[in-house]
C-alpha cells in the first residue's frame, strides 16, 4: 500500500476516532519524575496516559497519584482522561513483579490487571495492552492464553479496549485471526527507515485498528539531519518535533510524545493546530529511503 492509499484508508478512521485523544502521553523510563510530568501533561492540556505495570520501566503508580490528584480537585473527572496500561510477561520484568510468578498465566493477568486498577485509581482501564508477544516469532501458546485473559477481563467491563505493542506484522495478522475480541489499538516503535512501519499501518488501516507510534523522535535522529526535512520545517516556522508530530497525524497514526519539558509538551501539542501538504507528506515519509 502506498503512502496516499494508506492515508485516504485511515482517514476515516482518524475522523471518526471516538477511543481515543489525538495525541498520548508516555510515561516510560520517568521514575521518581513520573507525578511531576503527568500532572504537568495534563495541565498542558494531554488527556491521553499511556503507561504499565512493568516497575522496570514504568512507575504506575506515581500514574495514579497524579490523576487521583487532578480529580480529587475536581479539575479533571475519570471520564476526562483515557487511561492505558500494559501486562508485561516475566521477560520484560525485574524482581517487582505485579503478579504471582508461580501462578498460571490467565491468573498473572487478573493480578496484574487488579493491581493496575488499584495503581490508577480506577475501575476501569479504556486500554489494557499485551506488552509484546512472549517470543520474536510467532504468538504461541502462552500468548495466546494472555490474550484470552485479557478477553475475559473486557467480558468484565474491566477493561474497555484491548491492544497489542512491539509487534510484527506476521504476529499482529495471527493474534486478528485467533482473537475474540480483536485488538482496537497496536503500539509500535516507528522507525522512518521502514517508511514508518508501513507495512504495520496499512495492516492497521485495512482492519480498523488504531495505530499508536512511540519513539517517533528519538528512534529517527536522522531525520533531523535531512535537508528535505528541515526545509519544510522552516518554511512551516515549526520544530521539527511538531513537524514529525504532525505528519504521524496526518497520516493516521496516534502519537506518543514522552517529554518531560512543559514547555515541549506544549508546543507537541500545537501540531494539532496546523497542517503539511501532501507533498511535505509524502518528502518526509521517503526522508531516509
Amino acid at each position: 500500500m502506498t503512502h496516499m492509499d494508506n492515508q485516504k484508508a485511515q482517514a476515516g478512521l482518524t475522523a471518526s476516532n471516538t477511543l481515543a485523544p489525538p495525541f498520548l502521553y508516555g510515561t516510560a523510563w520517568k521514575e521518581d519524575d513520573t507525578q511531576r510530568c503527568v500532572e504537568e501533561a495534563l495541565s498542558a492540556g494531554f488527556r491521553g496516559i499511556d503507561t504499565a505495570n512493568q516497575r522496570k520501566h514504568y512507575f504506575e503508580a506515581g500514574v495514579g497519584n497524579a490523576l487521583e490528584k487532578f480529580f480529587s480537585q475536581g479539575a479533571l473527572s475519570r471520564k476526562d482522561v483515557f487511561i492505558q496500561t500494559k501486562f508485561t510477561s516475566m521477560g520484560g520484568q525485574d524482581n517487582r513483579l505485579p503478579y504471582d510468578p508461580n501462578d498460571p498465566l490467565h491468573k498473572q493477568v487478573e493480578q496484574s490487571c487488579a493491581s493496575s486498577l488499584e495503581h490508577l485509581h480506577t475501575d476501569y482501564l479504556d486500554s489494557y495492552v499485551l506488552h509484546g508477544p512472549s517470543t520474536y516469532r510467532g504468538f504461541g501458546l502462552d500468548d495466546q492464553e494472555v490474550w484470552r485473559a485479557m478477553e475475559d477481563l473486557y467480558d468484565q467491563r474491566k477493561v474497555m479496549h484491548l491492544g497489542i505493542s512491539n509487534v510484527t506484522l506476521e504476529q499482529l495478522q495471527i493474534i486478528y485471526e485467533l482473537a475474540r475480541v480483536k485488538p482496537s489499538f497496536v503500539q509500535n516503535r516507528c522507525f522512518a527507515s521502514t517508511r514508518w512501519d508501513s507495512e504495520v499501518r496499512a495492516y492497521c488501516a485495512q482492519n480498523q485498528i488504531i495505530y499508536q507510534g512511540f519513539s517517533l523522535l528519538t528512534a529517527n535522529i536522522e531525520v533531523f539531519r535531512n535537508p528535505r526535512f528541515l526545509e519544510i520545517a522552516h518554511r512551516a516556522r515549526k520544530t521539527p518535533a511538531q513537524i514529525v508530530f504532525r505528519f504521524a497525524i496526518q497520516v493516521g497514526m496516534l502519537p506518543i510524545t514522552g517529554t518531560t519539558n512543559p514547555a515541549h509538551m506544549r508546543e507537541d501539542l500545537e501540531s494539532l493546530q496546523f497542517e503539511l501538504s501532501e507533498n511535505d507528506l509524502r518528502t518526509i515519509e521517503g526522508a531516509l529511503i
